[in-house]
C-alpha cells in the first residue's frame, strides 16, 4: 500500500497543444500499478487541453472548476462532481472557461497505452 499527498507530486507542464495545463501523475507503474494510471490534471482560466485522440479511453472526475468537454459533433458543460467517459479514438478537448482552476483526476489503461 502507498500513500502519496497529491501536492507531493510534480506538476508537469502537459504536452504541445495545450495551454495553461499542468498534470499530476497520481498513480503510476514505478509505484506497482500494472493496469491504470491515475492523473490529476489542473487547467487555469482560459486554459485547454490538446484537442485530441487515442485507442484507449478515459475516465474522468471534476473535482473543482466549470468547463466544456468538445468532443467531435457536440461541446458539453460540467461542473465539479461530474463524471465523464470518452470511448477510445474519440476526438475530445478539455477547455477552462470559469474564473477559477479547474482539476479533474483522469484515469487511463497501461495496456492500450
Amino acid at each position: 500500500m502507498k500513500i502519496v499527498h497529491y501536492s507531493e507530486v510534480e506538476a508537469k507542464d502537459a504536452d504541445e497543444g495545450a495551454s495553461k495545463l499542468k498534470v499530476r501523475w497520481l498513480i503510476t507503474k514505478e509505484m506497482g500499478a500494472e493496469n491504470f494510471a491515475m492523473r490529476l490534471f489542473e487547467i487555469e482560466p482560459g486554459g485547454f487541453s490538446p484537442f485530441h485522440s487515442h485507442p484507449w479511453e478515459h475516465e474522468v472526475f471534476i473535482l473543482e472548476g466549470k468547463g466544456v468537454v468538445i468532443g467531435a459533433a457536440e461541446e458539453r458543460s460540467f461542473k465539479p462532481g461530474d463524471t465523464i467517459f470518452i470511448p477510445p479514438d474519440e476526438k475530445h478537448q478539455f477547455r477552462n472557461n470559469g474564473s477559477e482552476t479547474l482539476k479533474f483526476l483522469c484515469l487511463i489503461p497501461y495496456k492500450n497505452k
